[in-house]
């Protein structure tokens, strides 16, 4: 005594913050604490305060037998903010109870390939595009969520965990790995890169999960590992200069925009995953054709592509071709009758329509003189990036539309 932080609902900040402070002044001389954190009620699913009377309270112990205590600690903290109520939906411990076993999943694959082998450390030089950018990933993540929890934002900093672990570690790094996991009689050090990156990163985003979830990241620590005795006790990661690769993270986060636009263009024109096809790349930029060019062997896969072709210029013809963009880039497929010349104008007139529109919510907001004298320098910088971002898929996009005739 005294202590550092309250943590208390704002119903009762007159009937028990305040008397504490009064009487500890009164009877000490001391405030019993220098922090209080103030949250919000937990409602129904309708907003209504939970009551004997309206018989809509919830029991967490039966929210414990069903889908565990982590799923419903990640269910209140998961859009938490300090003093706003939340609402009690089942769906959304369910959502959590999935992202459990999507961790446990995660793990059992990096046990499967583990095995018996020992894992070294690679050397620098040893590592790959995509390990270097999911370490550089975590890496920023570590920095983020320590951040966010100095300031109490747990709501934000376990949302940061959640998507990480979920879209860029689960499902993209592992998918991103397994191709150096299967060629591990021809390039060994490259599998002991992707099997050591894959459990080094898989440990540090357990240990920021871990005051969120501490059940699933315990038992899944103790089985990983043997050099810490509970990640209770472990080391808190911190920012580690050797694990920046911004390059490399922005070339991959390129490859992935890509590679995620021409699963939705495959998926609109119903094209079968097992349909392998031609893909060209096309861009004036010597750069963003190099990472194309030398990354090849990581995304042709993804994308079902038989081969890649990267360009300088487009001198492909319209007819059989369809086309998707990203900033700097286009790619063209040809699916020859696969390809319904109408169907495709349509979409690209649809994708012309979203760019519109967001060009328009760009320019409004950077046209309003309250946005541009209120907001922080490096916001309206990003809203101009966009801007700018923005112009360039319209003006592509409309380059291909006009091709097809």
């Amino acid at each position: 005594y005294p202590t550092n932080t309250l943590v208390t609902g704002y119903d009762i900040i007159t009937f028990w913050v305040s008397r504490m402070i009064f009487s500890a002044l009164h009877y000490t001389d001391n405030i019993p604490f220098d922090t209080v954190l103030i949250h919000g009620l937990v409602r129904d699913s309708l907003g209504r305060k939970m009551s004997k009377s309206l018989g809509n309270g919830i029991d967490p112990l039966e929210v414990i037998d069903k889908y565990g205590a982590d799923a419903l600690r990640l269910t209140l903290l998961t859009g938490n903010a300090p003093g706003n109520d939340m609402r009690f939906y089942w769906e959304r411990v369910e959502n959590s109870r999935n992202f459990a076993n999507k961790i446990w999943n995660a793990t059992r694959f990096i046990l499967m390939n583990l095995g018996d082998a020992a894992v070294t450390e690679p050397a620098p030089e040893e590592l790959g595009a995509a390990d270097q950018w999911i370490l550089s990933r975590v890496n920023d993540l570590a920095q983020e969520v320590t951040d966010n929890m100095d300031k109490f934002e747990l709501g934000v900093a376990v949302q940061k965990v959640f998507d990480f672990i979920w879209e860029e570690f689960c499902d993209w790094y592992i998918e991103l790995s397994k191709k150096s996991l299967q060629a591990r009689e021809e390039a060994p050090a490259a599998a002991n890169a992707a099997l050591w990156t894959l459990k080094t990163v898989l440990i540090q985003a357990l240990k920021l999960l871990h005051p969120f979830m501490p059940f699933i990241t315990e038992e899944i620590f103790d089985t990983l590992q043997d050099e810490e005795e509970s990640i209770m006790v472990s080391a808190w990661p911190v920012r580690r200069d050797d694990w920046c690769f911004p390059e490399e993270e922005r070339a991959l986060e390129q490859i992935k925009e890509a590679v995620s636009k021409v699963r939705v263009l495959r998926n609109d024109m119903n094209v079968a995953p097992s349909v392998r096809t031609e893909l060209f790349v096309i861009s004036a930029d010597a750069e963003t054709r190099k990472v194309f060019a030398e990354n090849e062997a990581l995304y042709r896969n993804l994308i079902g592509a038989s081969s890649v072709i990267v360009k300088e210029t487009d001198d492909l013809g319209a007819e059989g071709m369809a086309s998707a963009v990203i900033p700097g880039v286009v790619i063209r497929i040809p699916l020859a009758e696969l390809v319904d010349v109408a169907k495709e104008k349509e979409r690209l007139g649809r994708e012309i329509e979203r760019l519109t529109g967001e060009l328009k919510r760009s320019d409004g907001m950077l046209s309003n003189e309250k946005f541009l004298a209120r907001a922080p320098q490096e916001k309206v910088d990003a809203e101009r990036e966009k801007r700018d971002k923005y112009a360039q898929m319209l003006a592509q996009v409309q380059e291909q539309l006009a091709a097809l005739g």
